[in-house]
């Protein structure tokens, strides 16, 4: 059987794990984003603070998918849990970088100009700050989910959804009968949802940043 036809054979259960797989990682990216913009924001006015949180992040990365996994199975179990509480770890790194990037980089006369009109600490940071720093999150953003996309696949070591699954079942049936299709399969299938998630991301900058910030 050939790769497309396999594929045509296979593509309702294809359609329904890159459903899973792109709704996990979407899922992981704004709650890791909840969590980065938080901690961007208690920590970029200090530069202790900064390197500290920025430092902690990285250094999570440096952790082997398969052992951060291999960790958390014997905690959280098979399955969504374990899959999620990683792929959240694995993409704070980004985002808390950039917020606080972005943040320290508004130019302060701008919030002061803000604030001397009467606007709160408060007010200044969500309607100033938090705005003007946001291709700078929205870009943490992406990178994140560009590198969730392929740790999500890996998650299916701890029985997680998604195209992971496929790939791990062709691998482990090298030999056999279209093997390499489903391998291929689900490994073409993540290539195609990081392209597709990195063009609506294009897409939600262009609509959401003002041609002034993006000039």
């Amino acid at each position: 059987m050939s790769f497309w036809d396999y594929v045509g054979s296979r593509w309702a259960q294809l359609l329904t794990d890159a459903y899973l797989h792109a709704s996990a990682v979407v899922q992981c990216v704004l709650l890791a984003t909840a969590i980065g913009v938080l901690l961007g924001i208690a920590v970029y006015r200090s530069p202790v603070g900064s390197t500290v949180a920025t430092a902690l992040t990285s250094a999570i990365l440096t952790i082997p998918s398969f052992a951060l996994l291999g960790l958390l199975i014997p905690l959280l179990g098979l399955g969504v849990r374990p899959t999620v509480t990683a792929l959240v770890l694995y993409g704070l790194l980004p985002i808390v970088r950039n917020t606080i990037v972005g943040l320290a980089g508004v130019d302060r006369a701008v919030t002061d100009a803000a604030r001397g009109i009467g606007m709160s600490r408060l007010g200044v940071l969500g309607r100033i700050e938090l705005r003007l720093a946001w291709p700078a999150i929205l870009a943490g953003m992406r990178v994140s989910t560009q590198m969730l996309m392929g740790i999500a696949a890996i998650a299916a070591y701890a029985k997680g959804p998604g195209l992971g699954n496929v790939i791990f079942s062709g691998l482990s049936r090298v030999g056999s009968a279209n093997a390499v299709n489903m391998a291929l399969a689900g490994t073409v299938g993540v290539v195609v949802l990081a392209l597709v998630l990195d063009g609506i991301y294009v897409l939600i900058g262009r609509l959401t940043t003002s041609r002034g910030i993006r000039g």
